[in-house]
């Protein structure tokens, strides 16, 4: 019996090690090929001294340990949150434009309809040579916008990019791109795989609901999804932390 749990422990213990080993392989596999490209290698040579400051600055650790980026829509604005610890508070780190927008107000449902989404999304991808010089990709569709969207061309390839143009992604000026892609490429390199990114029409304080209120008054369907999406902004708005998101199966997002 003891021979079988040492024997069991010995296999526990080596798959640990070989799972701990792959995981590190992996990671410096992916850093190595972002850091082939020039962008990347002169980004970061070039920003993440600055960036490493500006953390310093405010309290935070660099390279991060969690980075939150929420964006709005009707503001043009992106923000960019940090945080030590994954108990403790985020901490408003920058305010960043995007210099470019496609389509209206409201959720992205099809293919083709020049929508920037609206939601809660990670970041699922890093693009080092990319057409807008450096991108993100967002794990747009998430499971309540093909719940809730054409169930055959959704659309995708939803990115934060450079360029400072779009048909439904979220531009940034080649030199914010550069500093945010160099921030969120060490976020992943110090462990933090799914860098939240949340997307609102416009901030759901009092100017901004007055607005959707007179604006968007006789479209139910919009102001039905935007209450959804106000719990998620409400609960960070009072804690500066963020709440877990799952789906129900209608699509409407559930925080737990």
């Amino acid at each position: 019996m003891v021979g079988k749990l040492l024997r069991s422990f010995m296999v526990c213990g080596a798959l640990a090690l070989f799972s701990t080993s792959y995981a590190q392989d992996d990671a410096a596999t992916f850093r190595n090929f972002q850091f082939s490209f020039n962008r990347v290698s002169q980004a970061y040579m070039k920003y993440n001294d600055t960036l490493s400051k500006m953390f310093r600055e405010k309290g935070l650790v660099y390279p991060p340990h969690q980075i939150f980026i929420r964006s709005f829509k009707s503001n043009n604005e992106m923000e960019l949150w940090g945080r030590n610890d994954d108990t403790s508070q985020y901490t408003l780190v920058k305010n960043y434009r995007v210099c470019a927008l496609s389509g209206v107000l409201g959720p992205k449902r099809f293919e083709g309809d020049r929508q920037v989404p609206e939601g809660f999304y990670f970041i699922d991808d890093f693009n080092p040579k990319s057409d807008f010089y450096l991108s993100m990709l967002l794990n747009y569709p998430n499971y309540s916008d093909m719940i809730n969207g054409d169930k055959k061309k959704p659309g995708g390839d939803i990115y934060i990019h450079g360029g400072c143009v779009t048909v439904g992604c979220l531009p940034l000026t080649d030199v914010f791109i550069q500093e945010l892609y160099v921030l969120c490429l060490n976020a992943k390199l110090n462990g933090q795989n799914y860098i939240p990114v949340h997307i609102y029409p416009t901030r759901f304080d009092k100017t901004g609901l007055n607005f959707l209120g007179r604006s968007y008054k006789d479209d139910l369907e919009k102001q039905k999804f935007w209450v959804n999406l106000k719990t998620g902004y409400d609960y960070f708005e009072k804690n500066k932390k963020i709440l877990p998101v799952m789906y129900a199966s209608d699509g409407k997002y559930v925080f737990q």
